[in-house]
């Protein structure tokens, strides 16, 4: 018997993920805090919902929002999907949050009798749109059996990495390597340049060397490019990864010296006013560091995605 799927949140990462279950055949009811999100998904088969609380009576309600704060908004503010006396049975959440924040909202769930799952994803947008994303899932076993059909539905790969809040730590440290990665392959990229190298030259050696990976080839064309209105992820919410990763990092008593010079790197980068531009601005302003003005070279290139 076939569970009925509520989501919440279409954000440029909720939006893609929804779509390729839709398009697997999956029946779901959608809710948005900017309605006018929700519209476009009708003609892919959701039912759009205009309160939270009509997703209440769904059996599985997948979340995927910004901060902790706005999770805990939509599940236990006012009008909340939990607030009410009808519950889902199960809420499955993909945001990026702190371990304690999902600590706390595990036990206000289950003290509620909602079960609770979390499945943090490795891939932004365009990588939930090529289905290529990643799902690490923590929780009971039987609720990520219960899942996985639908998880699987989104990406190309699901793992369940053990109880309670385990998948919170996987996020925090693979979204703290992410930022680290980042500054590194600017960095790099900027000394090729300043030598002599091509921009686009030396990243495509990089893709075809030991090095390469998803990451740094489909951040080519937009490092090439400089096309960076084409947003993934911006500068603020890669500053709150990182501040996540230093977090656990302290109480977890690992020092991490490439962590936190990265830290400091994409918090200038906030203050210097970069919001709703894509984090790999970041090649920019290493390149005016190193007295290096960087060109958008207008070059067609893969990003590795394609199907």
């Amino acid at each position: 018997m076939s569970n009925s799927i509520g989501w919440i949140g279409l954000g440029r990462m909720g939006e893609a993920m929804v779509k390729r279950l839709l398009k697997a055949g999956h029946a779901a009811t959608v809710w948005n805090r900017t309605a006018a999100k929700a519209e476009p998904l009708r003609e892919y088969g959701a039912t759009v919902a205009t309160d939270k609380q009509q997703l209440s009576g769904c059996d599985v309600v997948f979340t995927m929002v910004s901060t902790t704060d706005d999770l805990k908004e939509v599940l236990f503010g006012a009008g909340g999907l939990v607030a009410g006396s009808q519950r889902p049975k199960v809420v499955v959440d993909s945001s990026s949050i702190s371990q304690e924040g999902s600590a706390e909202i595990r036990e206000k769930l289950e003290s509620l009798g909602v079960a609770y799952l979390c499945a943090p994803v490795s891939g932004n947008a365009k990588v939930a749109k090529a289905g290529k994303l990643l799902v690490v899932c923590s929780g009971p076993k039987h609720l990520y059996e219960m899942a996985e059909p639908y998880l699987a539905a989104m990406a190309r790969k699901v793992m369940w990495v053990g109880e309670g809040e385990l998948a919170r730590i996987w996020k925090i440290a693979h979204n703290t390597m992410f930022g680290v990665i980042i500054q590194n392959l600017c960095e790099i990229t900027v000394l090729a340049e300043k030598a002599g190298i091509p921009r686009n030259v030396f990243l495509e050696s990089i893709n075809d060397s030991v090095l390469g990976s998803m990451y740094t080839r489909y951040k080519t064309p937009v490092l090439s490019n400089l096309t960076f209105e084409q947003v993934t992820f911006t500068p603020k919410l890669l500053l709150k990864d990182m501040d996540l990763g230093m977090s656990a990092a302290k109480a977890h008593g690992v020092a991490m010296p490439s962590a936190a010079a990265t830290r400091e790197s994409v918090a200038r980068m906030v203050g210097r006013g970069y919001d709703d531009i894509d984090f790999a601005v970041l090649l920019v302003e290493t390149a005016k560091d190193a007295g290096l003005e960087v060109k958008p070279l207008n070059l067609k290139l893969s990003d590795g995605l394609e199907a």
